[in-house]
């Protein structure tokens, strides 16, 4: 039987070959494929001629298989799903995994041939039997099996409700140009195959429809499913969708056939249509003729890449009208699924080139057809909402905003840095955005024709061919007439910033002198417009000034001159970008108070303000106005205020800090942070402290970002001001009320999901003491789901002259002292109730309440943990405590930790300890201890660590 079906598969092959012609360069690829509903498998059998159009002879062929990137923890995907904090794939169960299981791979003469995985699992080697020399072809017959993973990994799979996405299926020629370009899936979308003619017989069940970007050329039902035959010429792999319902419409257009199911909410068929056309006629015109029979824009993929910002509000919210939604989501997956199906650049290097042409097409769709439309849409015109800055931008305002987002954290990367080694939010966003406004940029400097006609010309004359970045560039630079090198140098190639500002203007009777500084030395045009009443009177651009130049304009009524007016140079500060011609004080910003937080307004001095609420037990409730400068941009220099009101003690309570962080680089020594901040609270009834503290940090990282290595070093003198209850003796209070300690700590920190690692070296150094601590925390996820956690302690007094007298400065065991006011506890100064009962692991971290819970002389302990279902955790804890002139005490502990949220909601039953079995004593629930947080910044870090 199974020689019968080789034997059909090697005649449908030569069939396929004839039709075609002879003498392509393409691969010619024919694939018979059997979906097997129930046990979610694709049993196929592929007849692939490989045509070697190199000059060098191959001794071996590289396939992509990239379906069995699902198959095992250790594949490229998994490892890409723990830089970002994605354990599924890590904790899936094996039935969950897809994989592909090859049977036999043979030649033209059905001699087997030896493969094997390369290590990222998912890349296919293949020794041949015969050298394949230049321009000749090798057929090579595979028959394997791929199991489907459900989809809850990535898109790819199948769904509870028989939908299945076939993406990336089957084996597909990795590109061989003198050398093998071999890229693992890591969920990037960058599939760099071969340009291939395809044949796909596909049997699926009766009652499935399905949708693709494949021309459907023979279809039949017979009583046993269906069989289909999908082909497609010069394209890349095959994409299908199957489900019981067809949800697919076709649009025929004068200039496209587009399949999609995309729809909006209250938007009609017939006006689907009417914008359909509209797209069709925008792409034509502005960038030439899809050479394929069909294009296919499903919901799946816009989801995979969505209108990110404002559309990805809740559903119910809906700030845009309903016409424009829709377009701006047909047309980005549009045009994202029409250059990867037809410009063959490598996709994990040059990617940057299809970012440039979708984005600046984007902006050019919303700029002629919805010139007045806002970033918040219809939310713009709302009551509290119409003030903001961010409501009066305009929608392509959002493109530099948001690539600024990652610059002004210091964390954008060139648009030349591969795919695979981008951050999530510049993959997904920053380096998009960038490269389109790139375009723009160039559009405004040189000429919009002259763009447009380049990217007309390219898409023209290099669609379904090999093309590299290096044809782009040759485009752009011959279709215009300025110099346009410095966009390829200095914008595409670095992460210089583009910064310039009006240093100095000088006034005589027919012109202005005009002084420009560059501040950042990046040698990019820069444009200049003269205002008058809020209209464009004048406007230049100058050329090569990398420091300072002074040219002269003439006068033509200008009230205030600015530097990029329009905004189209994504310029990394705009806030020093005028000069009014008015007077010296007409040129001050006026100061603007505002709710909340807003994007930055270059025009003012923006002060936010924002009601905040906090609470302990001294203080209670304490309501208060939040001032401060942040605005959704990173800025150098920032002030924070937050004076409260202390309901229980009746009096002013609060914080204020100022900030300047310096960054230098995106390697090694990278930033520097400078800060002074003070804080007053009350440590107990009636009695305040006050802290007041200078710090100076530095901040380490590697050249790349996607390892989460961080280290930082910290110097910082911490003065505390304490004002003691009159009714308390003094004995109470310990220590002398006033005490400064300086504080040197270096950390160095290694993160993702499989693997934590942080070690931390802490001196402090005061009057009454000098001590050394040293910290380590490590976090292990297994191959078995078991979660290892281990944290070491060892601490040591060089001096202390409080022992004996007190343990305010001494190392604690079960809860710090906190004598420098790190932590946020409820109740510090609280020795029992529920409030003592709250721990922050720090110092021994030891859960029980022993009868050695200090150490002033010196402490070691270890703290781990391992869970045994869950969140669900078995804990213990082991060290020794030393006093002066006491033996070193050995202590243990153990019990339960429910690790609901680790770091920020936990809690520890205690089992067994110095103290026995706690489980079986009185008043249990007191010995029950928990680890809370309220900090709106450190939950928010959950979230954004995946993106940046």
């Amino acid at each position: 039987m199974k020689t019968k079906t080789n034997l059909f598969i090697r005649f449908l092959f030569l069939v396929v070959v004839m039709t075609c012609g002879k003498g392509i360069a393409q691969h010619t690829n024919v694939l018979s494929a059997t979906l097997t509903e129930e046990n979610k498998e694709i049993s196929i059998q592929q007849a692939l001629e490989y045509v070697n159009d190199s000059r060098d002879t191959l001794l071996l062929l590289y396939f992509n298989d990239w379906a069995n990137a699902y198959a095992d923890k250790n594949t490229a995907l998994a490892k890409r799903f723990s830089e970002e904090f994605k354990k599924g794939l890590h904790l899936a169960k094996d039935e969950e995994r897809g994989y592909t299981k090859i049977v036999s791979v043979v030649d033209n003469d059905y001699q087997g041939l030896v493969w094997n995985y390369t290590s990222g699992r998912d890349i296919v080697k293949i020794d041949l039997k015969e050298p394949l020399l230049p321009g000749s072809s090798a057929k090579i017959f595979l028959t394997y099996k791929v199991k489907l993973p459900p989809n809850k990994f990535t898109p790819y799979g199948y769904d509870n409700r028989r939908n299945f996405y076939l993406k990336d299926w089957y084996l597909t020629p990795a590109v061989y140009d003198g050398t093998w370009h071999l890229y693992s899936n890591k969920n990037l979308e960058d599939l760099y195959t071969g340009i291939t003619n395809t044949t796909i017989n596909l049997f699926i069940p009766k009652d499935l429809f399905i949708a693709s970007n494949f021309s459907t050329t023979h279809k039949v039902t017979l009583s046993h499913g269906k069989h289909i035959t999908l082909t497609g010429i010069k394209q890349k792999s095959c994409e299908i969708i199957l489900a019981p319902v067809n949800r697919f419409t076709k649009h025929q257009t004068p200039s496209l056939n587009l399949v999609t199911d995309l729809e909006t909410f209250r938007y009609d068929p017939i006006s689907s249509g009417i914008s359909i056309n509209r797209i069709a006629d925008f792409i034509q015109k502005n960038l030439g003729d899809y050479p394929h029979p069909q294009l296919l824009v499903s919901e799946i993929n816009y989801n995979k890449d969505p209108l990110y910002g404002i559309n990805q509000l809740p559903s119910f919210i809906r700030p845009y009208e309903e016409q424009f939604q829709f377009e701006m989501k047909v047309l980005k997956t549009a045009l994202n699924s029409i250059v990867k199906e037809t410009l063959f650049l490598n996709p994990r290097k040059e990617k940057w080139v299809t970012d440039a042409i979708v984005n600046y097409l984007m902006i050019a769709f919303v700029e002629e057809y919805y010139p007045d439309q806002k970033l918040l849409g219809k939310l713009s015109s709302l009551w509290g909402v119409r003030n903001f800055h961010l409501a009066q931008m305009d929608f392509n305002e959002q493109y530099p905003l948001l690539q600024m987002l990652s610059a002004r954290r210091n964390s954008d990367q060139s648009l030349r840095t591969e795919n695979d080694s981008l951050i999530k939010f510049n993959q997904k966003i920053a380096n998009r955005y960038k490269a389109g406004l790139g375009l723009a940029y160039l559009a405004d400097y040189t000429g919009t024709h002259q763009v447009d006609n380049s990217i007309r010309a390219f898409y023209k004359n290099y669609q379904l061919k090999p093309v590299t970045e290096a044809d782009f560039k040759f485009m752009v630079v011959e279709g215009s007439n300025k110099d346009v090198n410095w966009f390829f140098d200095e914008y595409v190639s670095t992460t210089k910033k583009i910064d310039f500002k009006i240093k100095n203007v000088e006034k005589t009777t027919d012109s202005l002198k005009v002084t420009l500084k560059n501040k950042q030395g990046t040698n990019v045009p820069i444009s200049l417009f003269g205002i008058k009443n809020d209209t464009v009177v004048s406007k230049y651009w100058f050329t090569n000034i990398t420091s300072e130049r002074t040219i002269v304009i003439p006068k033509s009524g200008e009230e205030r001159l600015v530097l990029n007016y329009d905004q189209t140079i994504p310029e990394y500060n705009q806030r020093d970008n005028w000069k009014s011609l008015n007077g010296f004080f007409s040129s001050n910003k006026k100061i603007k108070f505002q709710f909340f937080k807003d994007a930055e307004d270059p025009y003012y001095y923006q002060v936010f303000y924002v009601p905040v609420l906090a609470f302990n037990l001294y203080d209670g409730l304490t309501p208060g106005l939040r001032l401060h400068n942040k605005t959704l941009l990173e800025r150098p220099f920032v002030f924070d205020f937050s004076p409260s009101y202390a309901t229980s003690e009746k009096s002013l309570v609060g914080y204020g800090k100022f900030n300047f962080r310096d960054y230098h680089g995106k390697s090694g020594l990278y930033v520097t942070n400078y800060s002074l901040t003070g804080y007053t609270s009350h440590f107990q009834k009636n009695s305040r402290y006050s802290t007041i503290s200078p710090a100076v940090g530095f901040g380490w990282r590697p050249s790349n970002l996607l390892l989460n290595k961080r280290s930082s070093l910290v110097l910082r003198s911490v003065n505390v001001f304490r004002d003691l209850d009159p009714n308390l003796k003094e004995t109470d209070l310990e220590t002398e009320p006033d005490y400064s300690v300086f504080n040197i700590k270096y950390t160095n920190t290694s993160n993702n999901i499989l693997n934590y690692l942080s070690w931390s070296v802490d001196a402090q150094y005061s009057n009454k003491f000098s001590k050394v601590a040293y910290e380590l925390e490590y976090r292990k996820l297994f191959q078995n789901n078991r979660q290892f956690n281990f944290r070491f302690f060892a601490g040591k007094f060089l001096r202390n002259e409080t022992a004996g007298s007190t343990d305010f400065f001494s190392f604690a065991l079960d809860r710090p002292t906190d004598y420098l006011f790190d932590y946020e506890f409820l109740g510090r100064s609280e020795g029992e109730g529920i409030y003592s009962q709250q721990i922050i692991i720090a110092e021994g971290g030891f859960k029980s309440k022993l009868a050695y819970p200090y150490a002033n002389d010196w402490m070691t302990t270890v703290n781990s943990s391992i869970n045994i279902w869950r969140w669900i955790e078995l804990y213990g804890d082991f060290g020794f405590v030393k006093n002066k002139g006491i033996s070193p005490k050995m202590v243990y502990d153990s019990g339960i930790r429910l690790n609901l949220l680790t770091d920020y909601f936990e809690l520890y039953l205690p089992l067994y300890s110095n103290n026995g079995w706690e489980i079986a004593q009185s008043q249990y629930d007191q010995k029950i201890r928990f680890v809370i947080t309220f900090s709106p910044r450190t939950l928010t870090g959950l979230f954004t660590r995946k993106w940046f």
